[in-house]
């Protein structure tokens, strides 16, 4: 039961990754024909469209939510790769901490960052 909460799991992650990362593919390489996430206009890139979705509750929230569905659907694929190669129990359970506190360290850094940067960009 628990595996397959888990596949669920995994799966919804790779939705979500769609979800977001298609958002981010239209706003950086579509600009030309949604312009609209561009709020100074020009390229996404420039520094005024930068600091304006940097200062946006909505683009810190999906960065933090897809770096989260990311680490998870990643650090679960590996280990079930990983897995495959028949390692034994005591293995398992090292492998399963490992990738635990590997990906929540990676998380707690990556939701660190944007947080930092939403806030810093509420100063400029």
């Amino acid at each position: 039961m628990r595996d397959q909460a888990l596949w669920t799991w995994h799966v919804a992650a790779g939705a979500v990754i769609l979800v977001f990362l298609g958002l981010h593919m239209g706003i950086m390489h579509l600009d030309v024909a949604l312009g609209i996430f561009n709020p100074a206009g020009g390229h996404p890139i420039d520094w005024a469209n930068v600091v304006a979705r940097a200062k946006s509750v909505f683009f810190a929230a999906t960065y933090i939510l897809l770096l989260g569905a990311a680490l998870f659907h990643g650090f679960y694929g590996l280990r079930n790769i990983l897995f495959e190669l028949g390692p034994s129990s005591a293995s398992k359970k090292a492998l399963n901490w490992l990738l635990v506190v590997a990906g929540l360290g990676l998380f707690v850094l990556g939701t660190w960052a944007a947080w930092a940067s939403f806030h810093l960009a509420q100063t400029i």
